[in-house]
């Protein structure tokens, strides 16, 4: 009996590691290292130290800009969080995606990385107010709605109105809501622009987003689409705060899909 509770520790061991990562920390949804882009000796300083700016300025009001360095070894940086996310939670997701992004792109000077709380890049080129949906990630529930057009309806006319909250002057770039579907079931949905953007340049990488429903989400219960100037989401749970308290989360099988430049 004791060898048995000796062999079982180490998967209970794993087991609590699990549970405490799902509590205390995010998942990335992915990243983008630009492979035409090589790093090099005088960019991994600037690369330090825009990203320890980022670290230190972006949870005071979830965005921040910096840049360092001269010439070829000048870098841009960017740190953004989910305007819905308090300031906790937004430090702690910008310092994990500081500490993983020059891992997994190890080799590159242009990166990006993207959390559910959070959206982090840097790069050689002053990319900071220049409309960006070169590269794409897609997300989507694999179960399809019931009554399919009519949730198609009640979609686009909760997302037509996130969208324009997410482009009114006053929003920094945010809109989320919420509408019934049937009796028991709620779509909710939000999109958020990177604060650099313009309006006009905000509601085109929305429109952008959108626009690619129908060929990734068509009539499914969910959807995500990650671009490096916008993020829209819908879902048949709440996932935005305030949260519901009586409401769980059905999450579901989930497919993936990448657009590169």
């Amino acid at each position: 009996m004791a060898s048995f509770f000796y062999n079982l520790l180490p998967l209970l061991l794993l087991s609590l590691i699990l549970m405490s990562s799902s509590i205390h920390g995010e998942d990335r949804l992915g990243e983008y290292c630009n492979k035409a882009t090589n790093l090099t000796a005088a960019q991994k300083p600037s690369i330090d130290r825009v990203l320890s700016a980022l670290v230190a300025q972006t949870p005071g009001n979830g965005y921040a800009v910096s840049s360092f360095g001269s010439g070829e070894g000048r870098i841009y940086g960017l740190g953004q969080c989910r305007g819905d996310v308090a300031g906790a939670d937004c430090s702690a997701c910008i310092s994990d995606a500081a500490k993983q992004l020059p891992a997994l792109c190890a080799a590159e000077s242009d990166a990006r990385i993207w959390f559910d709380y959070c959206f982090l890049r840097y790069g050689p080129e002053e990319f900071v107010g220049k409309l960006d949906t070169g590269f794409g990630i897609f997300y989507w529930n694999v179960e399809n709605a019931t009554d399919p057009e009519n949730f198609e309806n009640k979609l686009g006319v909760l997302m037509g109105e996130v969208r324009e909250q997410g482009t009114s002057s006053r929003s920094r770039g945010l809109g989320k809501g919420e509408t019934e579907f049937t009796p028991f079931v709620t779509i909710y949905a939000l999109v958020q622009c990177t604060r650099d953007l313009q309006r006009l340049q905000c509601a085109q990488c929305l429109a952008t987003a959108v626009s690619n429903f129908p060929n990734f989400c068509k009539y499914k219960k969910g959807c995500r689409v990650l671009y490096s100037s916008c993020y829209v989401r819908y879902e048949i749970y709440p996932f935005f705060f305030p949260l519901n308290n009586s409401s769980k989360e059905m999450v579901g099988s989930s497919e993936m899909a990448v657009l590169h430049p």
